[in-house]
């Protein structure tokens, strides 16, 4: 095996031995969505097409409840389409590192890009080193994360009513207690902290917006307060040295 084949197989090995810890967290999500549907009027085949295709957890889960309480098409899809507005903000972070690629990478990246993936693979692009494989990381993470998610959903579907209660699992704690364990790494300096407090005050404030667009609004609002404080204190470092 060649060099350039090496550094490719121990990215791709890497990113999956990082994301190892965030399996186990999709563990209830993926249950619970699969006995949900199970439940939902959603035929096992089309459950497991949406988890295939869709692959977004915070999204099934929506259009789970909405295709239960029969909303129309067009609002379901809509729906989803804002919850997942956020992975925007996610593939700008990403395209400074990802836009030589060729599309046959980049396409399948996209679709396979997921909060976890991202909090993980954003660490391996940052780093220093001049590594011209980091995408195989990503590849690594992404494909760890589907595999995952697409057992557990399927397990969940499998047992069905048989889980017990699912929707009184505590979701409603579990979620955020991942979101805020993917984001400690990320708060090292003054204008990510507060971008992390402003997101965090402005999704308690819009928690009753309808169609889940205070994540939008929170996610706007918190890169927005960040920016702003990233200028305050390059003002004040600029007035230093005067």
């Amino acid at each position: 095996m060649n060099r350039p084949e090496i550094i490719k197989r121990h990215e791709f090995l890497s990113g999956i031995r990082d994301t190892l810890p965030l399996l186990l967290g999709a563990l209830p999500f993926g249950l619970i969505y699969g006995a949900i549907a199970a439940t939902s009027g959603l035929s096992m085949t089309a459950a497991i097409l949406m988890s295939a295709l869709v692959f977004a957890g915070s999204s099934q889960f929506i259009a789970v409840g909405l295709v239960a309480a029969q909303t129309p098409v067009a609002i379901i899809v809509l729906t989803t389409l804002i919850v997942n507005l956020r992975h925007m903000l996610y593939s700008a972070t990403l395209l400074p590192y990802l836009k030589d690629l060729p599309q046959r990478w980049r396409i399948p990246l996209a679709f396979w890009l997921t909060d976890e993936t991202f909090a993980v693979t954003v660490h391996r692009f940052q780093r220093s080193d001049s590594s011209p494989c980091k995408h195989w990381y990503q590849l690594g993470s992404s494909i760890a994360m589907y595999l995952n998610w697409q057992f557990w959903c399927f397990l969940g579907l499998v047992l069905g009513n048989r889980i017990p209660d699912a929707q009184s699992w505590g979701l409603d704690v579990a979620m955020p207690v991942t979101f805020i364990g993917m984001i400690i790494p990320f708060v090292k300096t003054i204008p990510v902290l507060v971008s992390v407090l402003t997101a965090g005050a402005a999704s308690l404030l819009t928690l009753a917006m309808p169609y889940k667009l205070g994540i939008v609004v929170s996610a706007f609002a918190g890169i927005a307060s960040g920016l702003l404080a990233q200028r305050i204190i390059d003002a004040r470092r600029e007035e230093q040295r005067r």
